[in-house]
């Protein structure tokens, strides 16, 4: 390799290591805001007076992003993604502003939805930006450290919201998102440079989003409502039930024949796409169904404060950061992923199956071994699972197809949360009924009241019942989610490992002959050690580079 030509590849590295510090910031800044209001909720809506809607602060965020992300994806493959990767980034701030400076829960929970709205592109435009500038072969490096991003939000966002609520104020929750969000902005006005999308007049496709939208806002009020606040056999949650059945099974008729749309089916034809699509959904019902307890658990049982449940929460974090970050590294080195999301979730469901033997006599470090385990697995498929898909269809479609797998993989989140929440909740009224003395001034209704800090006042008998009736609550629904991930590491097994592309224009060709089980062509390559250009791939592709590279280095 010449001097010239060094020169140019170290340039080129260096623009995508600016262009990745800023997607970096802003998947930080998404990922914060659905763990920072964990330890500051409490505190906000006692200030605002809404108990009573403390769940829409939370609901309306998940609602309003789920709703976006199939929406992102898709407008980012017909009008570019920069244009709304900065439109979402400021709606994100703007709704950081109405929250930070609301004085009632109205106002709150507007700039919540307002977050929602950018937050969803937040994440899955960060995703396909870096599909945009970098082949799949190097981009596992990239994605594994996107992967190591939600792990640190994962323990930093509840430490965070606890600091700001008990040492400043609750708003800076969202008044930190203004200087972040501005930063993102900057990053993206000045380093991001994408080459523009080839659309004569973009077809929106009006009729899908809308019966999208109805479908999880549906389904998102379902999981949130079902077993909690409304029975599962109320005439509100039934009607849930048929309005989400009825608008999925009208949108799959409408996106059949629609000339552009949100979420085209032949996503569906492609077998690796339904794999990963299935498998991410049961991951996130067990991430997210063991994830949103497992503090409160740790508080009840352990002992600790809120503080130190956080912190108890850091080895699953150094789980997902070492095996993320290590397997996206082997990942961009070897060129092979198939079994990396396979053993992870194997060793997910292991996890689980330890997490079911918890107790209140379980020694602290023990449980904190399990949950590092937990983060292991996670770590290994997480983000190699949004790679699969990426590397399945054309940069045309990227945009469309991580919007796609990522949307199902919110609604196995919103389902696991829903679905573990109902269960424990009527779990504990049960065994509360069974084993607390009538003497004691409680009964199967007052497990509403149960704080930590209320339950270490209480005598040493009434809180060793308490804690474990709570114990025997939660823990058994971690084994009920074994087989469910089991299903999904055997689902995974049936992966085909296709070559991960070495360019960044893998076309419509490309895509049909990997269909009919042809050999694609294979892209030109530049050999500068020969000085000549080479039709076949070579044996060693590090020592060759693309000369589509050139392309991708304007495209910065």
């Amino acid at each position: 390799m010449s001097v010239q030509e060094l020169s140019s590849e170290t340039s080129r590295q260096r623009s995508i290591l600016l262009v990745f510090a800023g997607l970096i910031l802003t998947m930080l800044l998404a990922s914060l805001d659905q763990t920072i209001f964990s330890t500051a909720l409490p505190t906000i809506v006692g200030e605002l007076n809404g108990v009573d809607r403390m769940l829409w602060v939370i609901t309306i965020y998940i609602l309003a992003s789920t709703i976006m992300l199939p929406i992102y994806g898709k407008m980012g493959d017909i009008v570019g993604r920069k244009g709304l990767f900065l439109a979402a980034i400021s709606l994100f701030i703007i709704g950081s502003i109405v929250g930070g400076f609301a004085q009632d829960m109205d106002w709150l929970i507007a700039g919540r939805g307002i977050q929602g709205l950018g937050g969803g592109g937040l994440m899955v435009l960060s995703q396909a930006i870096i599909a945009d500038v970098v082949p799949a072969r190097e981009r596992g490096k990239y994605m594994g450290i996107m992967g190591g991003v939600f792990a640190i939000s994962s323990v930093a966002g509840p430490l965070l919201g606890g600091w700001f609520t008990e040492e400043i104020t609750w708003r800076w929750c969202l008044w930190m998102n203004i200087p972040l969000g501005i930063a993102a902005l900057v990053a993206a006005i000045f380093f991001l440079h994408l080459s523009p999308v080839e659309s004569k007049k973009p077809k929106i496709d009006i009729a899908g989003m809308l019966l999208l939208a109805i479908a999880s806002t549906a389904l998102v009020l379902l999981t949130t409502w079902g077993g909690t606040t409304y029975a599962w056999t109320s005439s509100l949650i039934l009607s849930l039930i048929a309005v989400t059945v009825l608008a999925g099974v009208v949108f799959v008729v409408v996106e059949r024949r629609a000339q552009a749309p949100i979420m085209s089916m032949h996503l569906f034809a492609q077998s690796n796409f339904i794999l990963t699509t299935i498998a991410g959904l049961i991951i996130g019902v067990a991430m997210f169904g063991a994830l949103a307890y497992l503090p409160t658990f740790l508080q009840m049982v352990t002992g600790a404060n809120a503080t130190q449940a956080g912190l108890l929460m850091i080895p699953m974090m150094g789980g997902v950061l070492l095996t993320s970050i290590g397997s996206g590294a082997l990942v961009s080195k070897t060129g092979r992923y198939k079994w990396y999301p396979v053993v992870g979730t194997f060793i997910v469901a292991g996890a689980l199956a330890l997490l079911s033997t918890m107790n209140a006599q379980l020694p602290v470090w023990i449980i904190c071994s399990y949950l590092a385990l937990m983060g292991i697995g996670l770590g290994l498929g997480m983000q190699i699972l949004v790679l699969i898909v990426q590397n399945t269809f054309p940069l045309a479609e990227v945009g469309m197809a991580t919007a796609s797998n990522n949307y199902f993989r919110q609604i196995g989140a919103s389902i696991g949360t829903a679905v573990v929440g109902s269960v424990f909740v009527t779990n504990l009224g049960n065994l509360l009924t069974e084993r607390l003395p009538q003497a004691a001034g409680m009964n199967a209704g007052s497990e509403n009241s149960l704080t930590p800090g209320a339950v270490r006042a209480l005598p040493e008998p009434i809180r060793n019942i308490i804690v474990g009736a709570y114990s025997d609550s939660l823990t058994p629904v971690f084994l009920y989610m074994v087989p469910l991930v089991l299903l999904a590491a055997v689902i995974l097994i049936f992966l085909k490992e296709k070559p991960l592309a070495t360019t960044l224009d893998r076309g419509r060709e490309a895509l049909e002959s990997a269909e009919i089980g042809a050999a694609p062509s294979a892209p030109e390559t530049v050999d500068f050690s020969k000085g000549h250009t080479d039709n076949k791939v070579p044996d060693n592709e590090e020592s060759k580079i693309p000369k589509h590279r050139a392309n991708s280095e304007n495209a910065l």
